[in-house]
């Protein structure tokens, strides 16, 4: 079920978050790249996600996407540990581009500091962004 991209929040370097509470009372986000992303990378060829586990500092780079034009990091917009990859993406590259917002999820992380989510633009904000830079 993809989500309502107006209800997510964004990372400047095109990451969207949904925050959502784990069952313990932590903070649990899901993390994707954002359909301006990935239309501007077009064509992609390959995809290196983290494992689970691993800790990981908002600005980071987690992963990486590769398109026939670039190779592109991916960023964690949060301060937490890996606590879900969806390895399927390896295999079926173009569910990013046809459910960005769904099963093109990348990973899911648990949140060990707040401040990155403060740090979040709204969907409003985030699409200002994307309109400077695509001008």
């Amino acid at each position: 079920m993809a989500l309502d991209p107006k209800s997510l929040r964004y990372a400047t370097t095109h990451e969207w978050v949904q925050l959502e509470n784990g069952s313990e009372g932590q903070k649990i986000v899901t993390v994707g790249l954002s359909d301006f992303a990935i239309k501007a990378l077009t064509d992609l060829v390959h995809i290196e996600l983290p494992q689970t586990g691993r800790k990981v500092v908002a600005g980071s780079a987690l992963g990486e996407v590769e398109s026939v034009k670039a190779v592109s990091d991916i960023y964690s917009p949060v301060d937490g540990e890996i606590i879900q990859v969806n390895h399927a993406l390896a295999d079926r590259l173009e569910t990013l581009d046809q459910d960005p917002f769904g099963e093109g999820w990348l990973v899911k992380i648990r949140v060990s500091d707040d401040g990155g989510l403060a740090r979040l633009l709204d969907y409003t904000a985030y699409q200002k962004q994307c309109e400077q830079e695509a001008s």
